[in-house]
């Protein structure tokens, strides 16, 4: 993960600092959480589950764009960390429901338009990790929309799938409560999704349940963007179609060369990852067509990510597109050169020059190793097979 990469993984990273340095850039983020409040400092939230939805309002300091490469999530492996060279907290408070809503209100009255953009991380994903990736999508991207972060309960280790896995499962109620409240605020105009890896069952789920509720899906939901869904294909279909007929744009970015949903498909009986099929052949292309499904296929572009996972992180031309379809309302099938075009054009064969990308991967099923983590492989390397072995064995020459 770019994440750790330099530095280590931080416990924490959200102890404000005092006052950013010139240059620096700031991006408000209002986060809803189903984790449980954090008493050590700088996290402000667990990887365990609570009863209620919690919320938090923070401001994130990002270097200046001189000190950065676009895409890259500079953190610090001590507190509070160096605004000249990393990501820090300038403010990180909880909040109460109508604290939350009163914040809301007031950020989105300084965009232009009312617009939202709700993101949902996936496994292996520690609060403050979560905060910072998002700020950098908000911030490399453009993004006129104000950021609403959704962050389930992951432990942020890559032992604990199973249990990320369930606490997806548990947050999707939670999920469905903050879209609906998003639909009923007549200030917001428009909300867009973009969901990663884990965080797509979730999302996905929450929307299955709302349109079984409501018989349709809220209104005011204009786009739903897929990156790299870790979901079964089978189930996919089912959800879609649970959703009815009168639903908005969903976006599609998969490769079939995805190391990671490999890995996950021996996990849950050899069934296809919906985020790794060809589109091209059958049974999938009729399926999303029928669905109505626009589908961006990454397989023949070419990046340094081994396990092929963060392939959508790792194209800055790519975040930037989105953030402009977002800011213009326009959909990924406009009758304009197609994205996935443009995205081999602008990739294919870059390699060394692509890495660091803007980007919505924050971690990746089954795979994605930390140097913490790598201490502790051992013996638990047997306990996840060959293939996922060989895998997990990839990612750490990271």
């Amino acid at each position: 993960m770019s994440l750790a990469a330099c530095a280590g993984r931080p416990e924490g990273g959200l102890i404000p600092v005092a006052k950013t340095v010139p240059g620096a850039s700031t991006v408000d983020i209002l986060a809803a959480t189903t984790r449980t409040p954090s008493k050590a400092p700088g996290q402000l939230y667990t990887g365990e589950r609570d009863n209620n939805l919690n919320f938090a309002d923070i401001t994130v300091s990002i270097p200046p764009d001189a000190n950065r490469r676009i895409g890259d999530v500079q953190t610090s492996s001590s507190e509070p960390g160096d605004p000249s060279k990393e990501f820090v907290a300038l403010k990180a408070n909880r909040l109460d429901e109508a604290e939350a809503l009163k914040i809301f209100h007031e950020k989105l009255s300084r965009t232009h338009k009312r617009q939202v953009l709700v993101f949902v991380h996936g496994f292996n994903t520690r609060f403050p990790e979560a905060v910072f990736r998002l700020a950098q999508i908000a911030h490399d991207s453009n993004l006129g929309a104000v950021p609403v972060l959704f962050t389930w309960p992951s432990r942020g280790n890559l032992f604990s799938y199973t249990y990320d896995r369930e606490s997806a499962n548990y947050s999707r109620d939670a999920l469905e409560r903050l879209l609906r409240g998003l639909q009923r605020d007549p200030a917001v105009d428009e909300i867009d999704i973009l969901a990663h890896s884990m965080g797509n069952w979730v999302t996905l789920e929450a929307l299955r349940q709302m349109a079984i509720r409501d018989k349709r899906l809220a209104p005011k939901i204009k786009s739903v963007m897929l990156a790299s869904p870790d979901v079964d294909v089978d189930v996919f279909r089912r959800q879609i179609v649970d959703m009815g007929e009168d639903r908005p744009p969903f976006t599609l970015f998969v490769a079939r060369d995805d190391e990671a949903l490999g890995a996950s498909r021996k996990v849950w009986g050899d069934i296809p990852r919906i985020g790794a099929v060809n589109p091209q052949e059958e049974p999938y292309q009729s399926m999303f067509r029928e669905a109505r499904i626009n589908v961006i296929d990454l397989t023949d572009v070419t990046t340094d990510d081994k396990l092929k996972h963060s392939k959508f992180a790792e194209s800055p031309e790519v975040v930037a597109m989105i953030g402009r379809r977002i800011a213009g309302g326009q959909s990924f099938n406009d009758g304009k050169a197609g994205l996935g075009e443009k995205v081999v054009q602008a990739t294919a064969g870059a390699g060394a020059t692509v890495g660091q990308a803007a980007g919505m991967a924050i971690s990746a099923p089954i795979a994605i190793v930390d140097p913490r983590t790598r201490e502790s492989m051992g013996s638990q390397f047997d306990s996840l097979g060959e293939n996922a072995r060989s895998t997990v064995g990839d990612a750490t020459h990271y």
